[in-house]
């Protein structure tokens, strides 16, 4: 057989090729601001290879990313892959201090930032004097201020022609940070190897399973674990791709669904909540849409129902982690809705199993709760950085859920053996909110625990023992530390705060005492 490596590059050299005139559509606000067929795609992603070469990027490199779902934002992907350079994408929702903290880890030599995101830059760039270039995106044609340059600019001055794949199929394309399993931001480095598989298990029959027949509207993030593999799945298999830009509320998304006929949605249930309720108010419909398909957060069965009933589209719920790149279980695309909060069943190459609280494999995997732990070729083995794998002795990476499989293979997350909180597919660390609440000379204890939303799946609640009356105060000392929608928007104050036997905080009492109606919180 002939050796052929298995790089990312591979996907758009064969949708050029053959289906070169398929568009690419890149919309804001709702309204298509550019088109471009796959050929052209991949025409100015290689110069912009050649471009970074150009600007001294050698292989294993990395490009770091401050953007959403556009067209320069596709161009970068494959321009900084396909030259053998890491695509480092950062999520411009986290603050200026998380980012630089990203930023120096990675060690990232040249950032590509949108040009709406520019003032956020300014504020994380002195923080990071190892970045030798900043481009900008979506708008800028020559130079920028701030000593940046323009894409087009860039790929006029610097832009070549140059081989793609001349690297092994293990080299590192891409990295993305997660908090998913512990409390500190972690890098997962995804090679061409995984990726290239974690896109054959997305267009599987049962999982994604996008063909050159459809519209793609992809409503995920792409510095969300990659965009979920879809910015490399849509070109594989020909399918036309819908980028929607950053707008991604209910009146844009219904105007782009309609106007580009898109078939196939790939986004987290608060998106999801935004259309049906926009389409609720107008009474507009989106008549193309038969597939809408949901990950982030579990996905309650009423808002199945109620998604599938307003949108006339079956709904595929899943399950993953951007350490898994991110797809881990899937429900099939014509399967009737499993068992209650089932994220469907792992594709080949994702293996799962139960273990007890010290690791041991559950000798009945089936309507038993146990740790999930998870194994394959586009499953984490070591975090960046780190000098000892995260697997246990059979391979398993532990993904810190507990679940449930049921007979048929259903997979259901039961919850999170940590307590981090999900709120809007993204993760809030309650530990470093009690740590700031934690200081104030008048808080005795403090704890965030979760509490449902319908919503974003999940918000943060903050009880604290003391400090009466001085809720907005203490809430006050968070702004600028943390995220802003990391800020709790309830607040409960207690006489005592629970303790378990080792003397730390009982959160699992906290959290039944206010599902009971125990604990009031008021609004912040």
């Amino acid at each position: 057989m002939q050796s052929f490596g298995l790089t990312v590059d591979t996907f758009l050299t064969h949708a050029a090729k053959w289906f070169g005139d398929q568009q690419v559509v890149w919309a804001e606000q709702g309204i298509a601001v550019a088109r471009f067929g796959y050929a052209e795609l991949r025409e100015r992603a290689n110069r912009l290879s050649g471009a970074l070469i150009a600007l001294g990027m050698g292989q294993g490199d990395r490009v770091g990313t401050l953007a959403w779902n556009s067209r320069h934002h596709l161009e970068v992907y494959y321009g900084v892959m396909g030259a053998g350079c890491v695509c480092h994408t950062l999520n411009p929702r986290l603050t200026p201090m998380q980012l630089a903290a990203m930023i120096g880890e990675a060690d990232d030599r040249i950032l590509a930032v949108a040009s709406d995101l520019m003032p956020l830059l300014r504020e994380v760039l002195p923080l990071c004097p190892g970045v030798r270039h900043v481009v900008e995106l979506d708008g800028c044609d020559d130079v920028a201020a701030d000593g940046a340059i323009g894409i087009e600019a860039l790929l006029a001055e610097r832009g070549a022609a140059v081989p793609w794949g001349t690297f092994p199929e293990d080299a590192p394309a891409g990295l993305c940070y997660t908090s998913g399993t512990t409390g500190k931001p972690k890098g997962v480095l995804y090679t061409h190897r995984s990726n290239y598989l974690h896109t054959l298990r997305a267009l599987q029959a049962d999982a994604i399973a996008i063909t050159a027949r459809d519209t793609l509207l992809l409503a995920v993030p792409m510095f969300h674990a990659n965009g979920w593999g879809l910015p490399f799945a849509a070109p594989a298999a020909g399918t036309r791709l819908v980028l929607p830009g950053r707008h991604l509320d209910g009146a844009s998304l219904a105007r782009l669904i309609r106007d580009e006929g898109v078939t196939v949605a790939v986004g987290v249930q608060t998106v999801w909540l935004g259309l049906i309720d926009h389409l609720d108010r107008t009474g507009e419909e989106v008549p193309s849409l038969e597939r809408v398909v949901i990950g982030g957060s579990s996905c309650p069965d009423a808002l199945i129902e109620r998604l599938q009933s307003r949108l006339g589209a079956r709904v595929q719920t899943s399950w993953g982690m951007t350490e898994l790149s991110p797809v881990g279980t899937i429900a099939p695309a014509g399967a009737e809705p499993g068992s209650s909060g089932s994220a469907g069943r792992p594709p080949i190459g994702v293996d799962l199993k139960l273990t007890d609280a010290e690791g041991r494999t559950l000798p009945e995997q089936r309507e038993t709760l146990g740790h999930l732990k998870v194994k394959g070729p586009s499953v984490l083995d070591r975090y960046y950085g780190a000098d000892e794998d995260a697997l246990d002795d059979e391979g398993y990476f532990d993904t810190g859920d507990l679940a449930m499989i049921d007979p048929a293979g259903n997979l259901t997350i039961c919850g999170r053996a940590k307590d981090l909180i999900k709120s809007g597919g993204e993760w809030i660390n309650p530990a470093e909110i009690e740590a700031i609440v934690g200081a104030h000379p008048s808080v005795r204890h403090v704890a965030v625990i979760a509490r449902s939303d319908p919503k974003w799946g999940e918000r943060p609640v903050l009880v604290i023992e003391g400090a009466d009356g001085e809720a907005g105060s203490l809430l006050a000392l968070l702004r600028g530390k943390v995220a802003d929608w990391w800020i709790p928007d309830r607040v409960a104050t207690i006489g005592t705060m629970p303790l378990a036997s080792t003397g730390k905080i009982d959160k699992q009492r906290l959290r039944a005492d206010y599902e009971r109606g125990l604990i009031v919180a008021e609004g912040a």
